[in-house]
């Protein structure tokens, strides 16, 4: 078996463990279980270039993917990763939301510069310009340099007509409409920088869902206050917005409730508390764990919460 398919094979698997609590791994382990048995998932590594001549590579490919034999949500999940991260560092968590029968992207894009650069800034409108420059390619902040062809919007729209046109099967077409994204179609998850993306894109159209994990960092320490930006109010409704984080998060729990809830106009006390592999009932939008893992930040992304991230997904729908 080429590397490339095993290490997908292993993602899919991981989630596919979580998601039917580890029942297939003992099967696996005890040889009762062929490996194509959780293979089924449909994975597509492309090039940023083979989308458009103008888009360049930074990490790696993008990663689209679905399972052809799960039962269609009818929905598309597009998953931004933070600072520094490619696209195939989310497929394992990409490969739970594809065996919950959605579609499934992951973008290669300039995310090297971390957000919190703006944190103790003088200038209160530091992570706007950052968001917009990075999200839409306008020239609006020092800190990053990003055109509009090479910006979130533009990249994420040119991988759906590339899927459209070369994944006929895939049925990609159902997220657009003419030629730009479907929006009302499409949830929008971000983990870290991507979490401040995700709920970027939530003013701007109106999504299906916003889920942000292990963020936004976008918290004025200088003004002690979440930036303005996030108090706009937005074209994605607050019932279809939620939020995953850790107590202990390295970059501060209490900032990040503060920008949940200036980006939802909840109040930050609209939490629940969740533990790996606990079903999960609550009609709150904040949902905190307090895991003892060694990395606090990842923990939102740790198929360990699939029944989390599930019941999210399942009210979204």
């Amino acid at each position: 078996m080429p590397l490339g398919i095993f290490w997908n094979s292993i993602a899919i698997f991981i989630c596919m463990a979580y998601l039917n609590k580890y029942g297939l791994l003992l099967l696996l382990f005890a040889g009762l279980l062929p490996v194509n048995t959780w293979s089924q998932v449909k994975i597509e590594w492309i090039s940023p270039a083979a989308t458009a001549d103008n888009i360049r590579e930074v990490h790696g490919p993008h990663v689209a993917m679905y399972n052809p034999s799960a039962h269609s949500r009818h929905r598309l999940l597009f998953m931004i990763e933070g600072t520094g991260a490619s696209a195939a560092s989310c497929r394992v968590f990409d490969s739970c939301f594809a065996e919950m029968g959605y579609h499934v992207v992951s973008i290669d894009y300039p995310n090297n510069v971390i957000t919190t650069t703006c944190s103790g800034s003088t200038d209160s409108s530091c992570f706007d310009g950052y968001r917009q420059e990075i999200v839409f390619g306008t020239p609006a902040s020092s800190l990053v340099d990003v055109d509009a062809a090479n910006s979130i919007v533009s990249r994420f729209t040119k991988l759906l007509r590339y899927l459209s046109a070369h994944d006929k099967a895939g049925g990609w077409d159902a997220f657009l409409q003419g030629a730009a994204p479907r929006w009302d179609h499409i949830i929008v998850a971000g983990h870290s920088q991507g979490a401040g993306h995700a709920a970027y894109l939530g003013k701007a159209f109106q999504l299906a869902g916003v889920l942000m994990l292990s963020g936004p960092q976008d918290y004025l320490r200088t003004f002690q206050t979440p930036a303005p930006w996030q108090f706009r109010k937005g074209l994605t409704p607050a019932a279809r917005q939620y939020a995953f984080l850790h107590v202990k998060d390295p970059f501060n729990y209490q900032f990040q409730v503060a920008d949940v809830a200036a980006v939802t106009g909840l109040s930050p006390a609209d939490t629940t508390m969740v533990q790996p592999g606990i079903p999960v009932h609550s009609d709150r939008h904040i949902f905190v764990n307090t895991w003892g893992t060694k990395d606090y930040h990842g923990s939102t992304v740790n198929p360990a919460f699939v029944q989390v991230w599930q019941y999210i997904m399942d009210r979204l729908q």
